[in-house]
């Protein structure tokens, strides 16, 4: 199967929707100038916005969101395959968005959408508490998309820490993980290079995850490092904490030389499990 080039595109997204969609344009037409014919966007590409009523304001419908209609064209004017890591979409008679990647294919149509499935719902030691749930609906869907060059599997952010649906993805014939994030700083440097190189390793996959990264108009701090792990687990590209691109040539046959090797998507084997007591003396 012939290699092809992929690119990542590093955000900083704010509240402003229309900077935010310029920004992503101009990355993915730089993306298309070094000779790419895959580009993924980050989770959030269209707005990073903490005040909740200001983001309710600011976020449309699938059928008229402006930066999926204009992603569309551009995709379709450059040739390329082009994944919008996430958007926020307004639901109809839904209080919660849904957090929503999509595949644009290079004739501008949308080839797979993928709703977030796992949500960032905890109550900390400090008192802090976050509740993703409470704003953004989950999806019930995994999604195992087709590229001409093999499958790809789509994730988001906190999915990346569920190495079940990575699995699930990879044996349904998965090559290629997909995990645009907006990771925090703290998280990002304790976890996003082994999250994202054990993934690789796990499933004999390659793993394509753009990110946000650097201080954000609202103060907010996020990781970046956009990653392309390849399926042994080495770091084929990889940004800093600002906004830019990278790209990386992409043999999906290092797929299965991979999984040749260590052939442990075939190796599960059902289990019972027995929980040992501590004998009272």
């Amino acid at each position: 199967m012939a290699s092809f080039r992929a690119a990542l595109v590093q955000m900083r997204s704010g509240a402003d929707v229309a900077a935010n969609l310029q920004t992503a344009e101009t990355l993915v037409r730089l993306a298309a100038a070094e000779g790419a014919d895959y580009v993924q966007t980050p989770e959030n590409t269209n707005i990073m916005q903490p005040d909740r009523a200001a983001f309710v304001a600011a976020v449309h419908g699938e059928a008229d969101d402006p930066t999926l209609a204009r992603l569309r064209r551009v995709a379709a004017e450059l040739g390329l395959w082009l994944h919008i890591g996430s958007l926020a979409i307004a639901l109809p008679g839904e209080a919660r968005t849904a957090n929503r990647g999509f595949l644009i294919a290079p004739d501008g149509r949308i080839a797979a959408r993928y709703d977030k499935l796992h949500m960032f719902d905890v109550d900390l030691p400090t008192g802090e508490s976050h509740r993703e749930s409470e704003k953004v609906r989950p999806g019930k869907t995994a999604v195992l998309a087709e590229l001409p060059w093999g499958g790809l599997g789509m994730g988001i952010c906190y999915d990346l820490r569920f190495p079940q649906l990575a699995r699930r993805l990879a044996k349904a014939g998965a090559a290629f993980l997909s995990y645009p994030a907006a990771f925090t700083v703290p998280t990002g440097e304790a976890h996003w290079h082994v999250l994202q190189r054990a993934r690789a390793i796990e499933t004999g996959s390659f793993v394509l995850s753009s990110a946000q990264g650097g201080i954000h108009d609202s103060g907010r701090g996020t990781y970046g490092h956009s990653l392309i792990v390849d399926p042994w687990g080495r770091i084929l590209g990889e940004l800093g904490s600002e906004p830019g691109v990278v790209v990386a040539e992409i043999d999906p046959a290092l797929s299965a030389d991979a999984r040749a090797r260590i052939p442990a998507l075939a190796h599960d084997r059902p289990f019972r499990l027995s929980a040992q007591r501590k004998a009272e003396a």
